[in-house]
């Protein structure tokens, strides 16, 4: 069983009327509902953490109207996962063990590529990042890294910064940049 760093991270008291960059299908619920998905994953009930990534123009989320009905439903999340993560877990007593768990075995397990993805050792692909578990920042819409950089995080402060990525032993993001050419490939069962 799953969930996503929205759910772990954002909680509906403190949503605003008209805030559709927070809708989300199912929807934010309360922060009693919040720490109950922290309870799940403390216990084990709860194996993963996914982004559910679901980005859209900003026409899409009616941010003008602010109507919940006709807004697009889902976060934009994947540049920033990792640190609504790690703020939210190294709070309770988590660690950067128990997040490699859950967004990177537990997902692996799950895409069925937890023989070569998921963790690091010998005979799995090289797939690492640099963390600075300390750094803290403002989220702001330039350090997005996507089309449309719409985000409920805006304007909040988070800890732990990614520094690079690597991908398959090659590096595919630093400093801000993606160097090189894309290195993705298609994933079938």
């Amino acid at each position: 069983m799953g969930t996503c760093p929205h759910y772990l991270h954002l909680v509906a008291e403190d949503i605003a009327e008209g805030a559709t960059l927070c809708k989300c299908a199912p929807p934010i619920r309360s922060r009693e509902n919040c720490e109950t998905l922290w309870q799940g994953l403390r216990d084990g009930v709860i194996d993963l953490v996914a982004t559910d990534h679901s980005p859209c123009p900003p026409g899409m989320k009616r941010l003008d109207e602010g109507s919940f009905r006709t807004a697009w439903g889902g976060i934009s999340s994947l540049s920033l996962a990792l640190p609504v993560m790690w703020t939210e877990a190294v709070r309770r007593g988590f660690t950067l063990v128990d997040i490699a768990r859950w967004m990177a075995a537990g997902p692996a397990g799950l895409a069925g590529c937890n023989q070569h993805k998921g963790q690091v050792a010998a005979g799995y692909d090289a797939d690492l990042i640099v963390f600075d578990p300390e750094e803290e920042f403002q989220v702001t819409a330039e350090r997005l890294r996507y089309r449309h950089p719409l985000s409920p995080y805006v304007g909040e402060t988070l800890c732990g910064a990614v520094k690079a990525t690597y991908l398959r032993g090659y590096l595919v993001f630093a400093k801000g940049e993606f160097p090189g050419e894309p290195r993705g490939r298609e994933w079938r069962r």
